[in-house]
């Protein structure tokens, strides 16, 4: 009977354990879009992380309960991960290439995505009124949301190329706010799917540089840094060229609004170090 109780009571402590995981819970339903069990693993091995998130997927009525921990991680960010796993939901659409790669019994039928119109009342306008309307439209259609993050990251680079490492890590604080600011829904929906596989490790690259005022350090971590901006300004827009520019000495890469080689690995030393690789225009 002893032996029986003691494996018994461990269980229970390891069930009441788990549960004690995740603090700060919410919970939440939400629908994702798939077929089998092999679906329901995937999904939830992509939702769950340990003691943030939980993801129970039901196959049948494609509905998953998610319960997390509000102040570590929130419903959108564990349904990115998921979406990034191949797996549709009402918040973000997987990459069409991820899908594509699924086995095909895991090969949902994808629901269209249809943007609701409403008849908006119509109203006489006056010359003077469409000019001014039609130039508000065309500065709201302008406007990059991604504009602060390029802007700060080429202030980082600047600084680099003067050798400053105090400027560079004010800088690099003000471009962490940007990434942080970032309200995903604003980029269209192939810009997000590139947003969501590089804005961690942006913010990694870019919070190392901001931690310290040592130049050579900060330029050890430009070069990843720069190549998921590349990335992220390849698929947006903005408003001129950019030159993507290559240092053969550090076999590293770096992002100038100017095609003059400047280059933050070497500052004055070696400023003119490099060649562009690469033209990105709008």
């Amino acid at each position: 009977m002893k032996n029986f109780i003691t494996p018994l009571l461990c269980l229970l402590f390891g069930f009441n354990y788990c549960i004690a995981q995740i603090k700060n819970q919410k919970n939440e339903s939400v629908k994702i879009y798939g077929n089998c069990g092999m679906c329901e693993s995937t999904i939830e091995k992509a939702g769950n992380m340990k003691n943030q998130s939980n993801v129970d997927w039901d196959k049948e009525t494609k509905m998953a309960t998610i319960s997390y921990d509000g102040l570590k991680t929130s419903k959108e960010d564990i349904l990115k991960r998921i979406a990034l796993a191949g797996y549709d939901n009402d918040t973000f659409l997987a990459p069409n290439d991820t899908y594509s790669n699924l086995p095909s019994c895991c090969q949902y039928e994808r629901a269209k995505q249809v943007i609701a119109k409403t008849e908006e009342p119509k109203m006489e306008m006056t010359k003077n009124d469409h000019t001014m309307h039609s130039n508000k439209m065309d500065e709201m259609q302008d406007v990059n949301p991604l504009s602060a993050v390029y802007e700060s990251y080429f202030a980082v680079k600047n600084a680099l190329i003067k050798t400053d490492g105090a400027t560079a890590s004010v800088n690099a604080k003000t471009l962490l706010t940007a990434l942080n600011d970032m309200k995903m829904d604003k980029l269209s929906m192939d810009v997000q799917m590139v947003w969501m596989k590089i804005v961690e490790p942006l913010k990694k690259e870019t919070q190392a540089i901001s931690e310290t005022n040592d130049v050579e350090k900060q330029r050890g971590h430009l070069d990843r840094l720069s190549k998921d901006i590349y990335e992220i300004l390849k698929v947006s827009k903005y408003e001129e060229p950019v030159y993507f520019q290559y240092c053969p000495m550090k076999d590293s890469n770096w992002l100038s609004k100017e095609s003059a080689i400047k280059n933050p690995y070497y500052g004055s030393q070696m400023l003119s170090c490099g060649k562009t690789v690469e033209t990105i225009k709008e």
